[in-house]
């Protein structure tokens, strides 16, 4: 269980904050930016949440979820001592991976097929889970970088990789199915 009684520590006024298990690093570390940028992705599904209903809503909420489970998972260096560990670190599996895969496949079943590029936007909702599709793309990068640099758990690179495809599928069903998507029109303003 987690406890918050103070919110400011003074510690990171240095410009060093802890990973999950207690070291020290800059905040400018590959890890720290990994998991910084899972953190500002779950504030844009918590943004695309303020537009959306019903079962898209219960999905979102899910995804948050999942998310503060991917940053618990990116914080904790040192997979190789896992097994080692007082208490075993929250590493995310593969059944989530396997959740979104079946959610896309849902959702996708009653789109058109694309013949031309989608443009970000269309309704409210659309347009706020293309913003989290493209910060699912950076933390993606962001998590691959830091994998070519230390261990990390690769079904985390996974779930970010499907998870942007689920936003942008999940925004043509908030596009009325596809029916409103903004497509692109290769050369139109030349």
């Amino acid at each position: 269980m987690v406890v918050l009684n103070k919110i400011y520590t003074r510690t990171g006024d240095t410009g060093e904050t802890a990973l999950g298990d207690g070291t020290r690093v800059a905040k400018y570390n590959p890890r720290v930016d990994a998991y910084g940028t899972v953190d500002e992705l779950n504030s844009t599904v918590g943004l695309a949440r303020l537009h959306a209903v019903g079962e898209m809503d219960v999905a979102l909420s899910r995804i948050q979820n999942d998310l503060f489970d991917l940053g618990a998972d990116l914080c904790r260096p040192g997979m190789e001592q896992d097994a080692e560990a007082d208490y075993p670190p929250l590493r995310l599996i593969a059944s989530q991976v396997d959740r979104l895969e079946l959610e896309i496949d849902t959702m996708n079943a009653d789109l058109a097929p694309l013949r031309s590029f989608v443009l970000p936007g269309g309704s409210a909702l659309a347009a706020h889970l293309h913003l989290c599709r493209t910060v699912a793309r950076r933390a993606e990068r962001l998590s691959v970088e830091l994998s070519q640099i230390e261990t990390i758990n690769d079904i985390g690179v996974k779930y970010l990789n499907r998870l942007s495809d689920w936003f942008f599928v999940a925004s043509r069903v908030a596009n009325n199915n596809g029916a409103d998507d903004v497509l692109w029109v290769p050369g139109a303003n030349r």
